[in-house]
């Protein structure tokens, strides 16, 4: 799954954690600082200008040149040192890209902040003192169409480049299990694997790559935000005064919801990779009874759809609390911000600019914070997958199958239907 596109993929994703700790480290340690003594000097969130000029400050320039060159040492580390993979330059490189522009993206999300302070308080002074010139607003709307005007080209670029990274790595392993067709092609399901499998496992790793990525850049740019932001806000509801409110908020929100879905999700991994032998199986036996006219016989096509209907009434047993879950816990998040600047609202303790950007700053960490939460229907899915393809290679490699997997072929070896066993 990961050797076809990656070079030695345990070692480089161990050295690129080493790495990441050992860059973010240097970088807050030594190197910030130091670009103030050669004409970089770093600035506050409150010091930067509103508008695209915010993406050329000073410090953004020293950032992203630390940034792109420590992602081109570790790169070109990796182009000599694995050799043996021929994909080496799209996931080495295009991993590179997509992190930056990713960060991009976040970078885009604090001018959108920043933006954000201004024009709502422009807003509240001449809600309270008609007669006020429109000029202003206007060009911050101007402005804002122009931040959004990156994002959107932002987006653009970065889909259309995953879209053909996600394919290179469904090529990859495609060209792997085709050119051991000749030993897989007897496999049940088999033809599955190749074709729909790696097509969805690329595309879903990519998706919750990108995602995590995202989310943990996003937490590094917001997190000072919000601690900036505190010191508009003392205290928080019932709890009163605490230290840090803003942060411990999210924090405490954000594991409550991924522990609450976590428990709830617990059974739909092993529920979707069944799901799929019981959807091969009956497909197989269709696809047999095209060229033989012993197959798919009435009895059996009827005993195999059974099977596939008794799974998925219990898939959808299991989504049912699982979404009453998702649905309280994703609606009460929508006020829960609100909830906690009562207080301070009460207190008249801001303007409704910094409201704002109170609000979209607690956002963006709590939903980084969140991952888990937002991205647990294709997490289940991923799950699934890797499963799957988990035991399509020990059956390549004539490895022990999986656990679920020796339980199912136990249950059909023993003439038991595998779906009314419960396992998984």
């Amino acid at each position: 799954m990961f050797h076809t596109f990656f070079p030695k993929p345990k070692l480089l994703a161990l050295s690129a954690m080493v790495w990441t700790a050992i860059a973010i480290t240097f970088w807050y340690g030594f190197w910030k600082g130091y670009g103030g003594q050669l004409g970089f000097p770093p600035m506050d969130e409150e010091m930067k200008p509103v508008g695209l000029s915010y993406f050329v400050t000073p410090d953004s320039i020293w950032f992203y040149s630390y940034f792109i060159a420590a992602l081109g040492i570790f790169c070109a580390f990796w182009q000599f040192f694995g050799r043996e993979c021929r994909w080496r330059g799209w996931s080495l490189w295009g991993t590179a890209f997509i992190l930056i522009i990713t960060n991009f993206g976040v970078d885009v999300s604090l001018a959108l902040n920043r933006w954000r302070g201004p024009f709502y308080d422009l807003i509240q002074k001449a809600l309270s003192k008609p007669g006020q010139s429109s000029a202003e607003l206007y060009n911050l709307l101007s402005v804002f169409f122009q931040i959004a005007t990156v994002y959107v080209i932002m987006f653009v670029v970065l889909r259309y480049f995953v879209s053909h990274y996600v394919f290179r790595w469904r090529t990859a392993m495609s060209d792997y299990y085709l050119s051991l067709w000749p030993r897989l092609r007897h496999i049940e399901g088999s033809s599955q694997r190749v074709q729909e499998d790696t097509r969805d496992f690329a595309t879903y790793v990519e998706d919750l790559g990108v995602s995590f990525v995202n989310a943990f850049m996003t937490l590094v740019a917001f997190l000072p935000v919000l601690y900036q932001l505190e010191k508009y806000v003392k205290e928080l509801p019932v709890i009163g005064s605490v230290s840090h409110p803003l942060i411990l908020a999210a924090v405490f929100w954000s594991a409550f919801g991924t522990i609450l879905l976590w428990g709830f999700g617990i059974k739909l991994p092993g529920l979707e990779f069944k799901n799929q032998r019981v959807e091969a199986a009956f497909r197989k036996e269709l696809v047999y009874g095209e060229d033989h006219h012993d197959r798919a016989e009435p009895i059996t096509v009827k005993e195999l759809y059974a099977n596939v209907r008794l799974n998925y009434y219990r898939l959808y047993f299991h989504y049912l609390y699982f979404n009453v879950a998702r649905g309280f816990y994703g609606q009460t998040d929508v006020i829960f911000a609100s909830f906690i600047l009562i207080p301070s609202i009460s207190a008249a303790a801001f303007g409704f600019g910094v409201m704002q950007q109170i609000l979209s700053a607690f956002s963006e960490v709590s939903n980084s914070f969140q991952y888990l939460v937002n991205s647990w229907t294709d997490i289940i899915k991923l799950i699934s997958i890797q499963k799957r393809l988990k035991a399509f290679e020990a059956q390549i490699r004539d490895e022990p199958l999986p656990s679920l997997d020796q339980k199912f072929v136990e249950a059909e070896e023993s003439g038991i239907n595998p779906d009314a066993t419960g396992t998984g």
